[in-house]
């Protein structure tokens, strides 16, 4: 197989959360433990940072490896989902897996795939141990892909674990309520490994701290360090905080023996786009009109994206919207701004919600537009429609952004 034959098989055969839903959900680690066996432990042959939270681990992931590649260390970066190319999930120092990798594994691992039904992102992250560990880097950075316990890349030992904060998400699998779900994001707590807290909640907290003593973990919360931020290319009020647990975390890894200068962190937070290649946060397509995407989706994300644009000076709002089929738009709709001209779209994947039938459904709550039927011709009219003072966002699922990236 060439590498689309090949990625296309990897998506067409075994499930993907991000594109099927709650039946590609995976409830222990069994098939994760035994890939890593079959491939003799290679999550065990280098360093690691393990990183979660319901919004901000991708970008404190990033931030992160930024920050360690200029201090001259050779960073592996594991995130998911990608945008346009599946090899954005894994990179060393921002390059992203070569394709002949991609096919040599699927192609020496095959039947093991085959024979154990492993998921999409079962066999994913068995794919980045294995480059990380044939590569030789320092250090990797491992974001975590849905809730912490019962995830794929939770068979990592790190050298420090780091939640980032907690808001109702993917309430079917993780729970329905806050310490539920941070039951399942603490479950990346180790024993004896430190573990940095971005964000304080009175119903988290407890779940966070009665883990840690458990683990005999040692455990801090970004909130409590009065750190100052600093600047960082990826703009937006929204990514102070994850700032602050980054620069929380620091101190954690120079205590691991990391070697990491006040020059090394300013510059790592100045170029996380250059040194990653991190796509899709309050990423400015156009200035006139200003045009903004953002892969937020859930209903803290657009919260901190929709107070951002109140902060913009424009005429008219105009709103590229688009969701997956199991989003809950009760929560969401609070957050959305009924003042705006609304444009909606199907994201390109089963999972996407027809746009009839999301404007149809977004009526109840007071928010009206139209309907298009793809992401590119929602995105065009706006386009048409929009005047040079205007503001067009386009957001609402991850599919959406990548259709216009």
């Amino acid at each position: 197989m060439n590498y689309q034959e090949t990625v296309g098989w990897m998506f067409a055969q075994l499930p993907m959360y991000q594109r099927q839903g709650a039946s590609a959900f995976k409830k222990d680690l069994t098939n994760t433990l035994h890939l890593s066996q079959h491939l003799n432990f290679p999550e065990k042959k280098f360093k690691s940072i393990h990183v979660a939270g319901s919004n901000g681990k991708g970008s404190v992931s990033h931030m992160l490896a930024s920050i360690l590649q200029e201090a001259g260390y050779t960073v592996g970066l594991y995130t998911s989902p990608h945008l346009k190319d599946f090899r954005e999930r894994i990179k060393i120092n921002g390059k992203v897996v070569n394709k002949q990798f991609v096919i040599g594994f699927i192609e020496r691992n095959k039947a093991f795939l085959e024979t154990h039904k492993l998921s999409f992102f079962e066999m994913t992250v068995g794919m980045a141990f294995d480059y990380f560990a044939k590569q030789n880097v320092d250090i990797a950075v491992i974001e975590v892909g849905l809730g912490g316990r019962l995830d794929s890349t939770n068979i990592i030992t790190p050298v420090t674990s780091v939640i980032t904060n907690i808001s109702l998400e993917h309430t079917q699998m993780l729970g329905n309520t806050l310490d539920k779900i941070a039951y399942e994001k603490a479950g990346i707590i180790k024993p004896d490994i430190p573990v940095v807290i971005g964000e304080k909640h009175e119903e988290t907290s407890p779940v966070f701290t009665q883990i840690a003593l458990e683990k005999h973990a040692e455990i801090s919360y970004a909130e409590d360090a009065g750190i100052q931020t600093l600047p960082s290319d990826l703009i937006g009020p929204y990514q102070k905080k994850n700032i602050q647990t980054v620069l929380a975390t620091i101190p954690v890894l120079k205590g691991k023996k990391f070697k990491i200068s006040e020059k090394n962190i300013k510059a790592g937070l100045l170029h996380v786009v250059k040194n990653t290649g991190l796509k899709g946060r309050w990423e400015i397509l156009n200035n006139s009109p200003k045009v903004v995407c953002d892969t937020a989706h859930n209903p803290a994300g657009l919260k901190y994206v929709f107070d951002q644009i109140k902060l913009e000076g424009f005429n008219e709002l105009h709103l590229v919207f688009g969701v997956v089929n199991d989003k809950d738009l009760e929560s969401l709709a609070p957050f959305l701004p009924k003042e705006a001209n609304y444009y909606f779209c199907k994201p390109d994947v089963p999972r996407g919600l027809e746009a009839s039938v999301l404007k149809e459904k977004m009526k109840v709550f007071g928010v009206e537009g139209d309907d298009y039927e793809s992401v590119g011709k929602a995105y065009h009219a706006a386009l048409q429609r929009a005047h040079a003072d205007d503001f067009i966002f386009i957001g609402g699922s991850t599919f959406v952004v990548a259709e216009i990236i």
